[in-house]
């Protein structure tokens, strides 16, 4: 089990969020990681694996003239993914994949080209699109090492996110407490 994805569990918990996902490389291994975590349920709302490049725009709602533009790999396809999970799965937290895992290039995108995003409800944030937080990844490896390491860097951003709101929300708590100083 991954202690990342225990900590996102934890973290959704304690603030009472929930997430959904959006895949396209990693084909279901993040859902997978996340519902591996004991008390998943109490947060998981589910997933949607758009592997297919017309399923993210027919499942998810991404734009149809950015994906015939810029194909599938790409970062604000990766924002859009994940808010229309959010969105189509009503859940507090929406992220996503999307790459070329290989073994071949695709949309003109070299193989390890992978962008992981986060959608969350604490709005847009600086170097965001679509009013989330999109990080481009430059992978190396074979096919299983890519889709590993996509795993793992979309669980750490959102972790980012979670701890930051997380410690936001304890500062807050804490003020509140000590009458507004």
């Amino acid at each position: 089990m991954n202690s990342t994805a225990t900590d996102v569990v934890r973290l959704l918990t304690v603030n009472g969020g929930t997430l959904a996902v959006a895949e396209s490389l990693t084909g279901g291994l993040v859902a997978a990681e996340i519902t591996s975590v004991p008390g998943a349920s109490k947060v998981f709302r589910g997933s949607v694996t758009a592997y297919a490049t017309e399923l993210k725009q027919e499942l998810l709602g991404v734009d149809a003239a950015l994906l015939a533009a810029r194909g599938a790999v790409d970062p604000q396809v990766a924002a859009q993914m994940a808010a229309g999970v959010r969105k189509a799965l009503g859940a507090d937290w929406g992220i996503a994949t999307t790459g070329v895992a290989g073994p071949d290039p695709q949309d003109g995108q070299p193989v390890g080209t992978v962008f992981v995003a986060v959608d969350g409800p604490s709005g847009p944030r600086t170097g965001s699109a679509s009013g989330g937080k999109v990080e481009a990844l430059r992978l190396n490896g074979d096919r299983a090492e890519i889709r590993r390491e996509s795993v793992r860097s979309v669980l750490v951003l959102l972790l980012t996110e979670l701890a930051g709101e997380h410690t936001g929300n304890e500062r807050a708590q804490d003020t509140e407490q000590n009458g507004g100083f």
